[in-house]
């Protein structure tokens, strides 16, 4: 069954905004595990704009899900991971300037130095994701390079979708969905999952969620944001609900055919 990572990253801008206590990102994981999330999610920033070395400390004590690290391939992180073990640690570019991720990480461009990483991670029982473009070149590259999962870059779809009328039929929307799909082929061909993320939200998920043999969704701004209105246990649960349907309704169409 496909599964809901959700990102709580926005928890903690909200708590920023006031250098104070609340909300607490904790108390946000643990309402998205009572929404139907499957894992918790954060980006522990060099500037550490949003979480902090203890968010992720209290995180890995407190929430009964699995949690998923993201992180830049330097020293310091590796040595963080390394101390706190997240079942899964998510390699990813970082830009001090950029407001969020903006592309997928070059893997192709510095192979040695991400497969070492890998193997540290690895060595410590950590499960390793890299965050790529959907672009056969670094899928191929995240393979040699030892990473067990690749989360494909939605942003593009996303951003596609958004600018065409929010038409998952429209010509430019296909045809990234299509450069999804096929990355996602090309990941499970070499024996590694496939799961995606960024700009996803209650709109433009559902032909992403269908894709054949997709592991999971990771989705964070969206859910927030709603939860401002609804709170986090049922915006996570409308998220969880709208991703479910789709994947079960593509699995009826195929086993149909």
């Amino acid at each position: 069954m496909i599964e809901l990572g959700v990102n709580i990253d926005h928890v903690a801008t909200v708590r920023q905004a006031r250098r104070t206590y609340e909300p607490d990102p904790v108390w946000g994981a643990v309402e998205a595990h009572l929404g139907g999330a499957d894992g918790i999610t954060v980006h522990l920033r060099e500037d550490r704009r949003h979480i902090h070395d203890d968010d992720v400390r209290r995180l890995r004590e407190l929430t009964h899900i699995k949690l998923n690290l993201e992180m830049a391939a330097t020293e310091e992180m590796v040595g963080i991971a390394l101390r706190v073990k997240p079942e899964m640690a998510m390699l990813v570019p970082e830009g001090r300037q950029e407001v969020t991720t903006e592309g997928g990480l070059d893997i192709a461009g510095q192979e040695a130095r991400i497969r070492e990483v890998v193997a540290r991670l690895a060595g410590g029982g950590i499960v390793t994701s890299v965050f790529i473009d959907a672009d056969p070149r670094q899928v191929e590259a995240a393979a040699r390079a030892g990473a067990r999962v690749c989360e494909v870059h939605t942003g593009p779809y996303a951003h596609a979708f958004h600018a065409k009328g929010r038409d998952p039929e429209s010509v430019p929307v296909v045809a990234e969905l299509e450069k999804i799909r096929a990355a996602g082929e090309a990941i499970r061909g070499l024996g590694m999952r496939f799961n995606a993320g960024h700009a996803l939200n209650y709109f433009n998920v559902e032909p992403v969620a269908a894709l054949p043999g997709i592991r999971e969704l990771h989705i964070g701004h969206a859910i927030v944001s709603r939860a401002v209105f609804v709170g986090m246990r049922e915006a996570v649960r409308e998220m969880k609900a709208l991703m479910v349907a789709a994947a079960d309704h593509a699995l009826l169409v195929a086993a149909a055919k």
